[in-house]
């Protein structure tokens, strides 16, 4: 009796260090979330004050997108210091408050960290630019300028123009992957490692359960600062300077993985904390593999493919498992349909006259993958991407790059509370980015009056991966069933196995159960006479 009791608090205790594997976790982008001082601008108590509804989702945990203190040219994630609230957003005790009301809930916080670049207002790179040979005279990467006044080499950043600017006080240009107010910080540098370790220290002492690595490819630069090669022409599409080049030396270093070893090594020393990345661009799928090696590396990591995609299929699905085998020496994958920095998937996937429908099949869809299911505010309310007005665009990126691209807002403005209130309950005041109208009718109150609203499905399908484990930790195979426009695969095996099925057309689809399975979650309408209802999904037991 002692060894059984042994073994299962043994087990106990393994489940909860590993809370995170299948987890369900909502990205909270605090801005947009609910304001409680009516400055038009969300706060941590308006986080706070809402955590109960986030509980009632029955997600595992919440991510929090930065709130450190920032001059918010790119809305925090240009970091002035790395340990401190930014006075729009609230204080440290504020912080304090949410992440115990959290827990109190059985929530898991984790929280955003940006370690490739701050802002041009960190003290660190206040102290950079004075100086070439001061303390933090290589904390960022300065270069001089080639002979005829022009930046050191053709790299161009994100957002637009060259990943250069000049710097008078230092006689150097520095670089910068984002805008040139988020300055490249030089993590080949030992200093700067310790600098983030602490900081990592910092936010694991005061108790976050995990944090999400932001654009993890880009910590590290080729120190020999060679030219880019061009893409070929014809080959993707070219918005920006950035699409014209493959980003083989401004980013993704060979190093890059060693460092993330040393902050898995910190996180080791503190039970149950979990670390995701995010790793975006032409090589994000071996960077991933990479950065998540067992056991010594990062936990988890995602990238753009579903988030970047025009379309959902079949095809899509079976390159997302191909990449993610389930072996001993791949990681652990994160999946995320929308999120703060991509159009909404429901306005890239369906007819806005399909919105319900489809928003309730990719619930269904994103719940039943295997790995991680990162749920974006929104998203369980069916929100299309919002119509901002070029006026009230805030994105810099939008902004350059208009009307290219939809840029970023349209996926940020405040979540819709109170259907029947000036800024859908958001707000007392004007919003820093509009309500769009469509929202107002999506708002939490009005789908909570509706059984069959698509937040009443977001709560039911995400229970499934607590009702089915299988759904968290089982294996994912595509099955070929003959048709390009039905998707089925299963989770599991054996006995345990569940079948998923969907349709990912607007249109009527010929299907037929197998024998010796039972449906137990369907939405847009049972398999009837062989036939699937448009949009329809479900899922199915053995007998």
């Amino acid at each position: 009796m002692a060894l059984t009791a042994q073994t299962e608090n043994a087990s106990t205790a393994a489940d909860q260090a590993e809370w995170w594997r299948g987890a369900v976790i909502y990205q909270i982008y605090p801005r947009s979330f609910f304001d409680s001082n009516g400055d038009g601008i969300g706060d941590l108590p308006g986080i706070t004050a809402k955590l109960d509804y986030v509980a009632s989702l029955g997600v595992d945990a919440i991510w929090l997108s930065p709130f450190f203190t920032s001059p918010m040219r790119d809305f925090g994630y240009d970091v002035s210091d790395y340990r401190d609230v930014d006075p729009i957003f609230g204080t440290l005790a504020d912080f304090d408050e949410l992440m115990a009301r959290a827990h109190a809930l059985g929530l898991k916080v984790l929280i955003d960290q940006v370690y490739a670049h701050t802002s041009d207002e960190h003290a660190w790179f206040k102290a950079g630019r004075e100086s070439r040979n001061g303390e933090m005279a290589d904390w960022y990467v300065w270069a001089d300028a080639k002979p005829d006044g022009s930046p050191p080499n053709n790299w161009q950043s994100v957002f637009s123009g060259p990943a250069w600017t000049w710097d008078a006080r230092r006689g150097q240009y520095y670089m910068h992957n984002f805008l040139p107010e988020q300055p490249q910080l030089n993590v080949h540098n030992p200093d700067v490692q310790e600098a983030i370790l602490d900081t990592v220290r910092f936010w694991f002492d005061r108790g976050v359960d995990g944090m999400r690595l932001d654009a993890v490819n880009f910590m590290m630069h080729d120190p020999a600062l060679t030219d880019n090669p061009p893409v070929p022409a014809g080959q993707g599409k070219r918005t920006r300077p950035f699409d014209f080049q493959h980003h083989y030396y401004n980013q993704s270093h060979a190093a890059i993985p060693d460092f993330l070893a040393r902050i898995r090594s910190l996180t080791n020393e503190y039970e149950g904390r979990f670390l995701v990345a995010e790793v975006g661009g032409e090589r994000a799928q071996d960077e991933m593999k990479l950065y998540t090696q067992p056991p010594s590396h990062l936990h988890s990591a995602y990238g753009f493919l579903y988030l970047y995609a025009d379309a959902m299929s079949e095809d899509l699905v079976r390159e997302a498992v191909a990449m993610w085998p389930d072996d001993a020496v791949t990681g652990w994958p994160s999946w995320t349909f929308s999120n703060h920095d991509a159009p909404r998937a429901v306005s890239r996937w369906a007819e806005e006259a399909m919105r319900k429908p489809f928003s309730d099949l990719a619930l269904l869809l994103l719940v039943a993958m295997r790995g991680n299911v990162i749920l974006y505010q929104g998203e369980e309310l069916g929100l299309p991407q919002a119509q901002v007005p070029f006026d009230r665009l805030q994105d810099p990126e939008a902004i350059a790059n208009w009307p290219q691209t939809l840029g970023r807002d349209g996926a940020r403005t405040p979540l819709p509370w109170v259907e029947a209130s000036e800024h859908a309950g958001f707000s007392s005041a004007e919003p820093w980015l509009p309500v769009d109208e469509r929202h107002q009718a999506l708002a939490v109150d009005a789908q909570e009056a509706r059984a069959d609203s698509t937040l009443h499905h977001a709560r039911r399908l995400v229970r499934l991966r607590e009702a089915w484990p299988v759904l968290r930790s089982g294996d994912m195979r595509v099955i070929d069933n003959g048709s390009d426009a039905v998707l089925a695969f299963e989770r599991g095996e054996g006995a345990e196995a569940l079948l998923c099925v969907f349709n990912l057309t607007d249109r009527v689809r010929n299907w037929v159960l197998p024998e010796g399975w039972i449906v137990i979650e369907s939405v847009n309408g049972p398999v009837a006479e062989g036939v699937l209802p448009a949009y329809a999904g479900l899922m199915a037991r053995r007998a």
